[in-house]
């Protein structure tokens, strides 16, 4: 058998029915059903709904299902043949059927059919956009920009989001975004957010892009969720893929996926390796100005970048089919990943008048280690109705990072060397999530749903770091810089939503509850610190399609951004021997309220999608520096008996702003011809954060 890239597609012919003498149409009728896989009782995306007049073969209708492998087609009274189409599966027929009012076909199951695989033609698939109701989907299919390339590849091609040097990924300008991997929390995700890099672009099955996510997700991130969801294969027997790839600046690994399905359960296993690395540089531009709006000073800072990493990670799965409607599947992931990273920064320090002041070089170079491991696994029970379901989640996930800094400075014209500092930063994380979702269709055709759900987050995180000056090689630790810090977070959440279609009209409401527990421990000092907190988190869609090719949507949800534990851990650490950063542990989090206008629009070859969004963010973390009252001595190569006393500076987060972010949003793509896409992409916004210290 040929190894395949599954592709699907439907060919929509629409014609005109004659009238009747006196000039009246029939009222038209609509034909409805739920397609699925017959074996493991999933919904077929995108399979084809075909509908023949028996009277007149050359009148021809139809449509394509939906995510929940929904169908739902206008057509008149009349007798049609019927036919369900999905690639690599047997087609289903109805023949010579009566349709005199709108009828519900029920669940269509779709068997696999081995012989269309053996001699199915392969052919690419190219990426698609869906604007839904609470989410823009991009199917990624395979898309030869991101061809050997990994997770950060693919997302630094979806529309909306960026990926910066450093592996921190932003959504419309904004990093305080969500990322998960199928729906949860994913030690794929990592600690780090380089972690990413090492799962393959071809894993990939689609991402979500949620800008402003409804009440079944968690409210945390103001900038919205990112859900990566990976790709399963549903093909039965024993199938697989090898990947290997390579690039430059050095960038080479493989991927190995193999999946072995039979009846009553599926065996699956992906394991990825990659080597790469990544040079880049910087240039960071600063005006300071005084409280007249005069300029104070300039600082201009250039890096220079190289991180070497390597990463192998696997994930090998069991999943049971105890019926047509229940399965139990169980998944466990392993992670390792260690690297190299240099840092070469400049700064030049100016006047008011561009007179330079103070330059400096530092220099850092940091050797990394990480691991990972984590259990999941997943209960899914389906009722008779379609739609109907109850899924139960637990996952258990441990991972570590362990961060060693040598660190140079030089103060550059007068070439003075300061003591080389090392810091030790050796992390760790247990998580637990337990989680209940439970979906009830009801009404007409099932077009109204109802849901509702809990989810428990607990998370544990410990960091112990050192800090000292190397003297002949040995590390003499400065106490006043070292600490070990206990942080946990436990939130729990419930939520409910309902939704529901009227004609062309689509409305989703929910309200999600967190009840949160954040506490600090500070091992050195016994010092503790707690906060408790409710909140709720409303959400509304609303939405109407002008036709399968043309939607608007208008959305509304309340967000937050929680404290990590740098930032509330109140023991000062160093970033350079004249800076110092200190946490501040009655920091609250940020809360923002969310609004987006969407509208999308398909011809035959080009998609037009825009969005118009407006964020308004409260208690907005910003950063004061104040000087500590302390100095230190720099040697005066002019002077020797009078040294240079520099003071120190401590940066510190408190909540300070209010944030008002407006923005536009324009995606365009043009397939001219097979295997050929042109996209552009327009994202322009404005920022204004207000806030007064004294």
């Amino acid at each position: 058998m040929r190894n395949l890239l599954s592709l699907a597609f439907a060919l929509l012919v629409t014609a005109t029915f004659a009238q009747r003498p006196q000039g009246q149409r029939p009222q038209p009728i609509n034909i409805t059903g739920t397609v699925i896989d017959q074996e493991t009782g999933q919904p077929l995306e995108y399979a084809t709904l075909v509908l023949q007049s028996v009277r007149r073969p050359d009148q021809i209708t139809g449509g394509i299902t939906d995510s929940t492998g929904k169908f739902d087609v206008e057509t008149i009274p009349g007798q049609y043949n019927v036919r369900v189409e999905y690639l690599g599966y047997k087609t289903y027929e109805l023949s010579e059927q009566v349709y005199r009012a709108s009828t519900d076909l029920g669940r269509i199951n779709l068997t696999i059919d081995a012989e269309q695989l053996e001699s199915v033609e392969v052919v690419g698939e190219r990426t698609t956009v869906e604007l839904r109701l609470d989410k823009k989907v991009y199917n990624v299919g395979s898309d030869l920009t991101v061809s050997g390339g990994s997770v950060t590849d693919v997302l630094d091609n979806v529309p909306s989001v960026s990926v910066d040097v450093e592996g921190n990924i932003s959504l419309r300008g904004n990093e305080s975004v969500r990322i998960l991997i199928n729906g949860k929390p994913s030690a794929l995700s990592g600690l780090n957010p380089e972690t990413l890099q090492q799962l393959p672009a071809e894993a990939i099955e689609k991402v979500e892009v949620i800008t402003n996510p409804s009440a079944r997700y968690d409210a945390e991130g103001t900038a919205g969720i990112l859900n990566i969801v990976l790709r399963q294969s549903k093909t039965a027997g024993l199938n697989g893929s090898l990947n290997l790839f390579a690039g430059q600046p050095d960038n080479f690994g493989g991927a190995l996926s193999l999946n072995l399905r039979r009846e009553k359960f599926n065996i699956f296993t992906n394991t990825t390796y990659r080597y790469r690395d990544a040079p880049g540089n910087a240039l960071f531009e600063q005006e300071n100005f005084n409280p007249d709006g005069t300029t104070a000073s300039f600082q201009d800072e250039i890096r220079n970048y190289e991180r070497e990493r390597k990463g192998f990670n696997t994930n090998i799965g069991f999943e049971y089919f105890f019926d047509d409607s229940s399965s139990l599947t169980n998944s466990f992931v392993y992670r390792k990943s260690s690297g190299n990273s240099t840092t070469d920064i400049d700064f030049f320090n100016f006047d008011a008048l561009r007179n330079p002041t103070i330059q400096r070089n530092r220099f850092t170079n940091e050797d990394e280690e990480g691991e990972d491991i984590q259990y999941s696994v997943n209960f899914v029970k389906r009722f008779d109705k379609d739609g109907h379901e109850l899924t139960m989640d637990y996952q258990y996930s441990s991972g570590s990072d362990f961060e060693d800094s040598i660190i140079e400075e030089l103060i550059l014209g007068d070439n003075i060397v300061l003591p080389t500092e090392q810091t030790i930063n050796d992390e760790s994380q247990e998580r637990q999530l337990l989680q209940m979702d439970y979906i009830l269709p009801f009404g007409e055709n099932n077009q109204s749903q109802f849901e509702m759900g809990y989810r428990g987050t607990f998370n544990n995180f410990n960091t112990d770091f050192d800090f000292g000056v190397l003297e002949n090689s040995i590390l003499n630790i400065d106490p006043n810089f070292t600490n070990e810090l206990n942080y946990k977070e436990y939130v729990n959440a419930a939520y409910v939503q309902l939704g529901t279609k009227y004609k062309k009209f689509n409305i989703l409401g929910g309200l999600r509850m967190e009840a949160s527990d954040i506490g600090i421990e500070l091992v050195n000092t016994n010092e503790v610190a707690d906060k408790d907190y409710v909140d709720w988190f409303p959400s509304l869609f609303l939405g109407y399609e002008f036709s399968e090719m043309e939607q608007l949507t208008i959305s509304y949800s309340r967000r937050l951004r929680r404290p990590r534990s740098r930032f509330i851990n109140p023991f000062p650490s160093r970033s350079s021997n004249t800076n110092l950063f200190q946490g501040n542990p009655d920091l609250d989090p940020t809360y923002t309220n969310a609004f987006d206008f969407g509208y999308l629009k398909r011809w035959d070859k080009l998609t037009f999608n825009t969005s118009i969004y407006y964020n308004h963010s409260t208690g907005v973390f910003q950063f004061i520096q104040q000087e500590t009252g302390d100095f230190v001595e720099i040697e005066n190569p002019d002077d020797p008996a009078n040294p240079v006393l520099v003071p120190v500076q401590r940066r510190t987060p408190i909540n300070l702003a209010t944030d008002d972010r407006y923005g536009f949003e324009f995606t365009t793509s043009y397939v001219p011809k097979r295997n050929w896409r042109l996209t552009w992409n327009l994202n322009l916004f404005q920022q204004q954060l207000r806030g007064d210290y004294t």
